[in-house]
């Protein structure tokens, strides 16, 4: 398998700077992603007076959106999918009614959908306005608060709580907002932002990694000798899912950063049973779990609390599937996982994908060694609408059924 496979922009950097564009009141974006958690945020961004915002499945444009229209004083209703409203934003909202925001809920006390009913505005002190918020819940809710720092009369400083996960998103959010004018500092536990507005800035979004680990899964299960080249790869990331590049070093595949922002991945000897903490990239874990199943290496996981509440539950999804091919992932107590294998093999099973991106793109390399069914394909549309179009040009070949 050689070539090269075209990633999307990444998600996470372009929802971030949409919001950060719509507070500063300008600036260009550039290579904003395809995903359609992005378009969707754009499209919402367009009329901040709508009645109804429906952020459908996307958790960033749910978080993001509830603390910018919280903030910016909007009164409308917030809304989303099944599923979304089953995902908890009450530490986000406690928060934001802190700040002054009004905010009700119109179905389950914790959860979306809510009803936005304005914000009491605050007066300047010259201290911050301080919150404490637990980080072991998910940091789209520190980005979000984040976010909206600088528009606060004397500022925000959170105190974080408990085990902070994903920290590299919050450092992203940081940098993003830097980018753009504010001053932030992150001291450990405590995150400080001064008040200062945004200034309208141009951005250009870089490649997701996130979507770029799917290809060294390619590269770890296809034949000896395969190798692909990947663009608009930095090497100085702001992405935490550049951790892929270590992890799969592990699993068989190299790195070579090249000078025109680009990575050359070859395969090499894996170096057998480790143990990996997933939580500051824990988007990886689908894709590293198949992967060490699939080649029979155990591996250790542990930072995986967050995946309980994603698009779905992707501790019991990835029991579930891949006990279909011989592999496990065993729960060994005090948040360790264990992936094992016996007798894997790809003999057209069908893979369910839970209306989960990430379980149809971590599942389909197994690919390489055998026929197999990914259930509702179409669910890639969420971060990497191209993901079949581009298997399709390396050499895979689909059918639909």
């Amino acid at each position: 398998m050689r070539g090269t496979a075209q990633l999307p922009a990444s998600k996470s950097e372009s929802n971030r700077a949409l919001i950060i564009q719509a507070l500063a009141g300008g600036g260009q974006l550039g290579n904003l992603s395809d995903a359609n958690d992005t378009q969707l945020m754009q499209r919402l961004l367009i009329n901040p007076e709508a009645p109804l915002f429906d952020a459908e499945d996307a958790g960033t444009v749910m978080r993001f959106l509830t603390a910018y229209l919280a903030m910016t004083g909007r009164q409308t209703e917030l809304t989303g999918t099944a599923r979304m409203k089953e995902r908890p934003i009450g530490i986000l909202v406690d928060a934001l009614r802190q700040l002054g925001a009004r905010i009700e809920y119109t179905g389950q006390e914790g959860y979306p959908p809510m009803r936005l009913l304005g914000r009491t505005p605050q007066p300047a002190t010259d201290e911050f306005t301080e919150l404490t918020v637990r980080g072991d819940i998910s940091s789209q809710y520190i980005s979000a608060l984040l976010m909206v720092g600088p528009m606060l009369p004397s500022g925000l400083r959170i105190w974080l709580t408990g085990k902070v996960g994903s920290r590299p998103y919050i450092r992203m959010t940081q940098a993003l907002m830097q980018h753009f004018g504010a001053q932030c500092r992150d001291l450990g536990e405590v995150l400080e932002v001064r008040p200062q507005a945004y200034k309208p800035t141009d951005y250009a979004v870089e490649g997701d990694w996130s979507a770029a680990s799917y290809w060294y899964a390619m590269v770890a299960l296809a034949p000896a000798g395969s190798h692909l080249t990947l663009p608009d790869l930095r090497r100085h990331s702001l992405q935490g899912d550049q951790a892929i590049v270590g992890i799969m070093e592990k699993l068989g595949v190299k790195t070579e950063f090249l000078a025109n922002e680009s990575v050359r991945l070859t395969q090499t000897e894996p170096t057998g049973e480790f143990t990996q903490d997933f939580t500051d990239c824990p988007d990886l874990a689908q894709t590293v779990a198949v992967v060490a199943a699939a080649l029979g290496i155990s591996v250790v996981m542990t930072g995986l609390e967050s995946l309980r509440i994603k698009e779905t539950d992707r501790i019991a999804a990835l029991q579930a599937e891949l006990a279909k091919f011989g592999g496990a992932l065993t729960d060994e107590g005090n948040e360790h996982f264990r992936v094992t294998s016996q007798d894997f093999q790809v003999t057209g099973q069908t893979v369910a994908t839970y209306h989960d991106h990430r379980m149809a793109m971590a599942f389909a390399p197994l690919a390489l060694r055998g026929r197999l069914t990914i259930e509702a394909p179409q669910v890639v549309r969420k971060s990497y609408p191209q993901f079949w179009k581009e298997l399709d040009k390396i050499g895979f070949t689909e059918k639909a059924s």
